[in-house]
């Protein structure tokens, strides 16, 4: 009995090493996949009866070990969307099962993966070399930020940036405080449509009768806007601290006099020095605030050098159109699209998923996995938080294989294939030697 049963652990063991060189030469198959996790064997005994007097043969089995945690090679791609993950952590994909008006469908399952050779397709979407669809956090347009009650594929609209009409401006400068002749500063403004208008700020200091002629510390602002549709007269007096109001510190906007066409916000300490007018600029009235600082402080417009007009900032808020520029991705994992026009807008933000037993997952084609019972919950999160890996922008993950390590594996299984040959050889012989006691 016991010629049988070595014979049949023999068979197992050669079993066994299949397996094992299976595994390697799918190892080494895929030793330059993006994102592969090798494979590998764990030996495991069968016993059929062993006790302290008697052990009969038994089998062995070759189960996978999968290294789904263990940490691949990251280098920098050519590819400039690329997505590496330096830690632990997968990206959120998803996969497509059809299609509808000309867009992709998307399987209803979850589906995970580290390797992120992602490319733009044609309709927009972030696609790796498995066919897998990027997918992330949308940013509501309410709150600017990312609804994390949803995954969705990320998808790049490569559409004009509509334009902003200027609604705001905002003013720092300093005013010399002995001057008696006008100066100016001009802002570039945008209609509906984005077409830009220059407005020309003029202030002019309030002087006394003379002689001599000496500034007294009030200024006359005036807004003339070239090309507007009937344009009005706007002027307003500004009052600085020393002379108009001696409540407050001497240089700073103290409060507004008589003002054209021009509306004024209150004038106690620490509110808006809010100026808001109407203009014109073909298309339509569009109501604009000038913002000058803030009453009785030393922000935004003050009066306290001698000699030049010194303007420390000058912003509007209006936009003209601008075209699709490209792609940007930050290590915070937030995906911006990128305009001709200076501008970007942030449309999703990526997030990495962790599990108790990364390698419990289930592997599918194209380098992705499943959840499994035993790999627990997905635990989706930002990058870099909560065990999360931290991501690696314009590089990929290369597969974890060692070839050398590959090699010495199949040299080992090699043998051990032979070994067992050479048993099932020598248990044939002592059968055949048994059957021939019978002559």
């Amino acid at each position: 009995m016991s010629l049988f049963g070595a014979m049949t652990t023999a068979i197992s063991g050669l079993n066994a090493q299949s397996r094992a060189l299976g595994h390697v030469s799918n190892n080494l198959a895929n030793s330059q996949t993006i994102g592969y996790k090798r494979i590998d064997t764990n030996f495991t005994e069968l016993l059929t009866q062993s006790t302290r007097s008697l052990h009969a043969p038994g089998s062995v089995q070759a189960r996978p070990d999968y290294t789904n945690a263990v940490q691949g090679t990251v280098e920098q791609s050519d590819i400039p969307n690329a997505l590496a993950i330096g830690g632990q952590g997968f990206f959120s994909v998803a996969a497509r099962r059809g299609q509808q008006n000309g867009l992709p469908q998307f399987d209803e399952r979850q589906f995970y993966t580290r390797a992120g050779d992602f490319q733009m397709d044609r309709d927009g979407y972030l696609v790796n070399g498995g066919g897998y669809y990027l997918q992330g956090w949308p940013i509501s347009e309410a709150t600017n930020e990312p609804d994390r009650t949803q995954l969705a594929p990320v998808r790049i609209s490569q559409q004009v940036f509509n334009p902003v009409p200027t609604s705001r401006i905002e003013l720092a400068a300093d005013l010399p405080a002995d001057a008696i002749d006008p100066v100016t500063s001009q802002v570039r403004l945008y209609d509906a449509l984005g077409t830009p208008h220059v407005a020309t700020m003029s202030f002019t200091p309030v002087t006394n009768a003379g002689p001599p002629v000496v500034a007294t510390g009030e200024w006359d602002l005036s807004i003339t806007i070239p090309g507007e549709n009937a344009p009005p007269a706007r002027s307003l007096r500004l009052q600085f601290g020393a002379n108009a109001t001696p409540a407050t510190p001497p240089g700073t906007l103290g409060g507004f006099g008589a003002a054209s066409n021009m509306t004024v916000g209150t004038t106690a300490l620490g509110d808006p020095a809010d100026v808001t007018f109407v203009a014109d600029l073909g298309e339509g009235p569009q109501t604009i605030v000038l913002n000058l600082g803030e009453i009785g402080l030393a922000r935004g417009l003050t009066q306290f050098s001698v000699g030049e007009f010194n303007v420390r900032n000058q912003s509007q808020n209006g936009v003209p159109p601008g075209s699709y520029a490209g792609l940007k991705i930050g290590e915070s994992g937030d995906i911006a699209i990128n305009y001709d026009n200076g501008q970007s807008r942030i449309v999703a933000r990526l997030p990495l998923v962790t599990f108790s037993d990364p390698d419990s997952l289930q592997r599918l084609d194209g380098q992705a996995f499943m959840r499994t019972i035993e790999s627990g919950d997905a635990r989706v999160t930002d990058v870099a938080k909560d065990g999360a890996g931290r991501l690696v922008v314009g590089s990929v993950e290369r597969s974890n294989v060692d070839i050398a390590g590959e090699f010495t594996k199949l040299i080992v299984a090699q043998r051990a294939y032979t070994a067992n040959t050479r048993v099932v050889t020598t248990s044939d012989e002592l059968l055949q030697e048994t059957i021939n006691m019978k002559r």
